[in-house]
Order: C-alpha cells, then sequence, then structure tokens
C-alpha cells in the first residue's frame, strides 16, 4: 500500500462514524511500579507511554494522572480486596476518556501501537499491572445539576483529588439493580453538600485475546460497576466525613459487595513530585 494511500485511508476513517465530545469509555488502569523502579517508571510514563501509547492515538481524546502517596494508601478499604492485593498495591493510576462509539476502532489501534512500543523496546517492564480495563460508560450524577463542568471536561478540569470505588455483583441482573439504586437513590444524596463535584458509572469490557502477555484478563464483566468521584478538595480533608463506610451502605441493600475505595491526587506533569512519598 502506497504512502498516498494509507493518507487518504485516514480520511474516510474521520469522515464516518460517531464523533461526538461524550465519554463513551474510558480506560482505567492503576499500576504499581516495582521496589526501586518508581522515579523510572513515573518518567517513562509521562515523557513516553502517557503520550505515544496513549493520548496520541484515535478517539482517546482527554487523560489524567492519579497517584497516591503511602498515607492515601493506608486509607483504602476493604483490607480484602477482589481488585487489589494487598489493598495497597496500586500507587499509578490513569483515566482516559473514548469517544462513544469509537471502542472498537480505537481498541485495534490501542493493541497495535503497544505491539509495536513492546518490539522497539519503549515498554517499562518494572510494573504490576493491578487493575487495568477499558469500560463502557453508563451514567453521570452531577452536585450541581447544570452548573460546573460536564463528565467530559472532568480530565481537563484540575480537580483535587479522584475517589475510586468498585463494587461485585452476584450477576447481570443485580448489576442492574445495583446501578438503578445508585442513580435514582444513593449518589445524588451523597454528592449533596459534598467536595464531589460529580460521579461516573462504568462496567468493564472484556480485552482482547491478542493484548499484551502482561496485562491480565479483566474480572467482573458482567459484575462489576466502577466508580469515579472526581473531587474539588484533596481527599485527605474530606476522606471520613464523605467517603468512609461506602461499603456497608451497598451491603444493607443487599445489592453487592464493595471490593475497593481508594483515594488519589493529581500528579504534576513533567515532575518526580510524590516520588519520594510512594513507600
Amino acid at each position: 500500500m502506497s504512502e498516498a494511500t494509507d493518507l487518504e485511508a485516514y480520511a474516510r476513517l474521520a469522515g464516518t462514524g460517531p464523533y461526538g465530545v461524550r465519554p463513551g469509555h474510558a480506560l482505567i488502569t492503576m499500576v504499581e511500579p516495582h521496589a526501586g523502579q518508581e522515579r523510572a517508571y513515573n518518567r517513562w510514563y509521562e515523557d513516553d507511554h502517557f503520550i505515544a501509547g496513549a493520548m496520541a492515538m484515535p478517539w482517546m481524546y482527554a487523560g489524567r494522572r492519579w497517584v497516591a502517596t503511602r498515607d492515601l494508601q493506608l486509607l483504602r478499604y476493604p483490607a480484602e480486596s477482589a481488585v487489589a492485593r494487598p489493598v495497597t498495591s496500586g500507587c499509578y493510576i490513569s483515566t482516559y476518556w473514548v469517544t462513544a462509539g469509537r471502542y472498537s476502532e480505537h481498541l485495534k489501534w490501542s493493541v497495535g501501537i503497544n505491539q509495536r512500543l513492546h518490539r522497539d523496546g519503549r515498554v517499562h517492564h518494572d510494573r504490576t499491572h493491578v487493575f487495568t480495563a477499558f469500560h463502557g460508560h453508563l451514567a453521570t450524577v452531577y452536585r450541581d445539576g447544570s452548573d460546573g463542568p460536564r463528565d467530559f471536561h472532568a480530565l481537563n478540569y484540575p480537580y483535587d483529588g479522584l475517589v475510586v470505588e468498585v463494587i461485585d455483583t452476584a450477576g447481570p441482573v443485580q448489576r442492574a439493580k445495583l446501578l438503578e439504586w445508585l442513580c435514582a437513590r444513593h449518589l445524588g444524596a451523597r454528592l449533596s453538600g459534598s467536595p464531589a463535584a460529580m460521579v461516573l458509572v462504568f462496567r468493564p469490557h472484556p480485552l482482547p485475546a491478542d493484548r499484551m502477555s502482561y496485562v491480565e484478563q479483566v474480572a467482573g464483566v458482567d459484575t462489576r460497576l466502577t466508580l469515579l468521584w472526581f473531587l474539588e478538595q484533596d481527599p485527605r480533608m474530606c476522606w471520613d466525613e464523605h467517603f468512609t463506610g461506602l461499603d456497608s451502605l451497598v451491603a444493607e441493600h443487599g445489592l453487592g459487595s464493595v471490593e475497593f475505595v481508594a483515594p488519589f491526587i493529581p500528579t504534576v506533569p513533567g515532575t518526580d513530585r510524590y516520588v519520594d512519598e510512594l513507600r
């Protein structure tokens, strides 16, 4: 295929299909750099992978990195987590939005570019993927109604914190009931008067068979919900009042089990801030 033909293919792809602004999908990837590799991992991810392995891809239009220093890791619960073992594992998390209706196209590109990066020696192997999955967006609940940033702004607006909550259910029917309860009753009441401006709710997609070998297949495809809470305040300042006891609330209603509640703060791009506070 000639270079001219390749360029024409770009025009055809851009000229058809969805191109809205809503976050139809998300990539959520929580990683633990191996001991002694924290600084090298941080520099590789920010200086290369965040761009070449994510933001340069078609249909991935927003991204942000977050970090959990040791004191933030120690706030996580439950102690016995189905997501992270130990529950403190996974000190960096990256969140990305993918255009609605473009997941299949993006995934093809993602697999291809990551295979190329691997061949070219541009992958930092001294890390463990603790929780990595593409997700489908199910709902967004806002604290302030139509005022304030929308969900498609969430990774660009300078939020001071992120709380990741993962809830497991017994099956698809129970997950649907949980989603209804979250959106109709729980999240709006929880957001009211809190420093959280919005919550986005996602379900995980299975990873393709040709994914990179160091990334495990996704658990809970039919049973799990992942919630992202975006905070206008450092989570340490509001943790006890607003984010403890989420597991008890879900359990009391018999809708599932909260398997992970974890606070993060944003990284400072281009710096190694917080690298010395991870252990």
